[in-house]
């Protein structure tokens, strides 16, 4: 793979192929029964590398997720859309190198009589339809009079190819439906089943498809396609892998903000706005090279405004727009602007030329500043650097805007550039819209796949926002103090403790903080596995002699009775290095090849080779082996981290958000420091009808207007009460409302019922003037009775017990019978409570009672 996988893409990966592996076997016992799995997925959140990650471990084996290579396997990408294709293709060969020569697009003449293992073909609805050249003759009905039953000589459909391949015991076919929702619902006019049916439940002959593998959006949509194709019942369905929105938004790959601008009043403004997005686009770029520029980095990003137009646009109203563009940005080339129009050629608007790119081109031409786009391109493309979009279309069209906004979300730099909410967000301008149907494309939004239709994953839908920026007013002991508290990271559920040591280690070295790094960490681990062969000699001599033998069975049948015997045989190389491989799984390849090294020492003797790979072999069975390793990379990790934690904060932040990274590549909340938050996006205004009333606002916010004030109007009345108490006690110096992503927000984490991690968010950070001087107290209002809520209290008890010594007070805060109550989880009796308690509640309620 080019890309390393964020750790929600390879939680997926593994899961995925656990499930397939599981329905190859399915396939292959006694009752070949078929089966599907689906793997949903929000937009933007990489299905495509997570498909390639998968596809990979498939054809060649992966040691990161423990899978032996199926040399047998055989994929077949379909879509109801060629372009979707080729924009796929193009994704894959991007993601993999390995893929990259294995990828081929099915056309006419096909003239493989199977299809072949090792390879990915892509096929879509039109190549299989009945005037298709590829399958004509396979149905007879499909034979028109005069019409050749087998054109070109091919004496084979692509049908007979399916068939072949799928009857063949020595292939597997795996069956990609890309965006399993699409092209399976009835036709219209017949209850003929339509080509995917076809494909899934087999026809014809052509027995069904072994193993079907969704890629969606939603479980919804999988589901309720597989419903729509009339399943047959012999077709078991096995998992579903769902992605979790909520680590896809903690990942930093998709933008936090989408922002909203629409006129207050009616009338054309088309060229009005469009102007207002170029200068939108003008004021990114700046602050992406100021950015580059601040954090040393080679390139600026080179933001896109992508112009949306209705179908037919007119020629006149085109050239005028672009007069517009050039008008506002006179320094733009003119090689900057392009279109992707399903025309395919160079378009003329007045005395302008526009040529044509293709959609999956537009991310790397970073000389494309503009590029004009109508709605084809509302799906199955991704541009990162689009930043501002400008829409044309009429107000009717909200769902094109919403699902060409989908394409549009995902970060430029595959991160959040912490504590920018400018560099983290993208800006839909619509010329045609009121905020009525604004408010529709912003329902849209919140309800589609470009967030969690729980909406708890941090991304906000802004209206005419204000920028936020540090406050002038509060004290430089503020900010020193709010960059050292404690914050927690979101543990990984299939954590490698040595894979997180070798990338802290390559890290580290790479900024010159440990030169050697990398060599002193495997030193480190080759010492343990030296101790372990010392502790347990007489476990280590038996796994070497399993290593080096063959055991066997034998039964014997003689005059009705019978007998069994035992044997055993050496081992041959091959054996031994199958050992080895399966061992190399267990403890790291890495670790294994050089502590291969570090026995031999360089010998050229074949004795000495051998006898270390067996050694190797046998010291991966151990039990103890793993846990040791990874005890001692915990270990090893803590003390770099902690030893250079001064040093990786004066680092550029891309490096910081690499330590960040690293950092939480951990079963277990691992300690970070707070990024230090750069400016906000926030409304100022509510609308009543078309009125906007202004939001109240409260002075000594860390982030401000130009008038020092912050926008609270959006809280609900208990925040604004625990606000205003906080303000009236007279030592506040400033205080912070916690944002809900990224590490300038406070974080810490917490295990829901199910036992799986998840992170909260405190509502407030206190900042106050006391006789120690500055310090911070953690203050949230969050309901009691709310499902999470009692969670969430035992998760800042689990805090506090860690961390109390680094603030004033911490505190959560309900109202119950009418009146806010605190629970101070400074005090011990409270985290004791508050651990005891039956429910959130119940927590309050033993509290009241213990201090009454």
């Amino acid at each position: 793979m080019r890309f390393t996988l964020k750790d929600y893409q390879a939680d997926a990966v593994g899961d995925t192929l656990r499930e397939l592996a599981s329905a190859r076997d399915f396939y292959r016992s006694a009752s070949k029964r078929v089966s599907s799995v689906a793997l949903a997925s929000v937009t933007g959140s990489g299905k495509t590398i997570m498909a390639a990650a998968v596809i990979e471990a498939l054809f060649w084996g992966s040691d990161d997720f423990d899978v032996v290579p199926d040399p047998n396997a055989v994929v077949l990408w379909f879509s109801d859309d060629p372009s979707l294709n080729q924009q796929t293709r193009h994704r894959l060969q991007q993601a993999s190198d390995r893929l990259r020569n294995r990828l081929v697009t099915v056309e006419h003449p096909f003239r493989h009589s199977k299809l072949q293992p090792g390879n990915v073909y892509f096929i879509n609805t039109s190549k299989l339809s009945r005037n298709s050249l590829l399958v004509r003759g396979h149905d007879s009905a499909d034979v028109l009079p005069g019409m050749d039953s087998h054109p070109d000589t091919v004496p084979f459909t692509f049908w007979d190819t399916l068939r072949n391949t799928i009857e063949d015991p020595n292939l597997t076919l795996y069956m990609v439906l890309d965006e399993a929702h699409r092209g399976m619902g009835r036709r219209s006019s017949s209850d003929t089943p339509t080509i995917v049916k076809r494909l899934i439940n087999g026809h014809s002959g052509v027995p069904p498809i072994p193993i079907v593998w969704g890629i969606s959006a939603t479980v919804h949509r999988f589901e309720e396609a597989m419903a729509a194709a009339q399943v047959k019942e012999n077709r078991v369905h096995l998992s579903t892998i769902e992605v979790d929105t909520v680590r896809i938004q903690e990942s930093g790959l998709l933008k936090d903000d989408i922002v909203l601008d629409f006129p207050a009043e009616s009338g054309d403004f088309n060229t009005v706005l469009l102007r207002r997005g170029v200068r939108k686009v003008k004021a990114m770029s700046a602050a992406w090279s100021e950015y580059a520029a601040a954090q040393n980095e080679p390139e600026p990003v080179n933001p896109l405004l992508v112009l949306q137009v209705p179908n037919k646009p007119s020629p006149t109203e085109m050239a005028a727009a672009i007069d517009a563009i050039y008008d506002e940005w006179p320094e733009l080339g003119h090689d900057a602007l392009a279109h992707v129009f399903g025309e395919h050629k160079a378009q003329a608007f007045g005395p302008y030329s526009v040529p044509y790119i293709s959609p999956e081109r537009v991310q790397d031409a970073t000389y494309i500043r503009v590029l004009l786009a109508k709605d084809a391109i509302s799906t199955g493309w991704d541009c990162p650097r689009a930043e501002v979009m400008v829409s044309f279309r009429p107000a009717k069209d909200e769902t094109h805007i919403t699902q060409l906004l989908g394409r549009m979300i995902r970060t430029p730099l595959a991160r959040r550039v912490e504590g920018d909410d400018l560099l983290n967000s993208v800006e839909c301008i619509l010329p045609k819209f009121n905020r009525a149907t604004a408010s529709l494309v912003l329902e849209k939004i919140m309800g589609s796949d470009v967030v969690d239709p729980d909406g708890d994953t941090g991304k906000r839908v802004l209206i005419d926002p204000l920028l936020m920026t540090p406050n002038p007013a509060v004290p430089d002991e503020v900010w020193d103090l709010f960059s050292e508290l404690p914050t927690e990271t979101l543990p990984r559920k299939h954590a490698n403790p040595i894979k997180r040591l070798t990338a802290l280690a390559h890290a580290l070295a790479a900024d010159g903080l440990v030169p050697d790094a990398g060599q002193f960490a495997h030193e480190r681990l080759h010492g343990v596995l030296n101790g372990l062969a010392a502790q347990y000699p007489k476990e280590l001599s038996k796994a070497q002699e399993d290593v080096l033998t063959v055991a066997g069975g034998t039964v014997r049948g003689h005059h009705g009775l019978r007998t069994d015997d035992t044997w055993t045989e050496d081992a041959d190389d091959r054996a031994i290095q199958e050992a080895y491989r399966h061992g190399a799984r267990n403890i790291t390849p890495d670790i294994a090849r050089t502590y291969i090294d570090h026995l031999a020492e360089d010998a050229d003797d074949e004795d000495v080779l051998r006898d270390a790979h067996v050694r190797v072999a046998a010291l991966a069975m151990l039990p103890q082996t793993r846990p040791k390793l990874d005890e001692a990379a915990d270990a090893l990790a803590a003390e770099w981290l902690g030893k250079h934690r001064v040093s990786i904060k004066g680092l550029s932040e891309s490096r910081q958000s690499l330590y960040a990274e690293i950092t939480a590549m951990s079963t277990d909340p691992q300690l970070v420091s707070m990024a230090l938050p750069k400016n906000r996006q926030e409304e100022t205004k509510r609308f009543v009808g078309d009125t906007a009333r202004l939001l109240e606002r409260r002075p000594l916010h860390l982030l401000s207007d130009e008038e020092g004030m912050f926008p609270v109007g959006k809280l609900n009345p208990d925040e604004i009460e625990v606000l205003d108490t906080e303000v009236a006690r007279g030592d506040l110096l400033a205080w912070y409302r916690n944002p809900t992503g990224g590490r300038d927000s406070m974080s810490l984490a917490y295990q829901d019922r199910h036992g799986d991690w998840r992170t909260l968010r405190p509502d407030f950070l206190f900042f106050i003037d006391s006789s120690e001087g500055v310090q911070a107290n953690i203050v949230d209002p969050h309901g009691a009775w709310l499902p999470d809520a009692l969670a969430k209290l035992r998760g800042m008890a689990r805090f506090a017990e860690i961390h109390s010594d680094a603030f004033h007070r911490i505190e959560s805060i309900s109202r119950i019978d009418g009146k806010l109550r605190v629970l101070d989880f400074k005090l011990a009796a409270v985290r004791s409570a508050v651990l005891d308690a039956r429910d959130a509640d119940d927590a309050y309620r033993q509290v009241s009672d213990l201090f009454s």
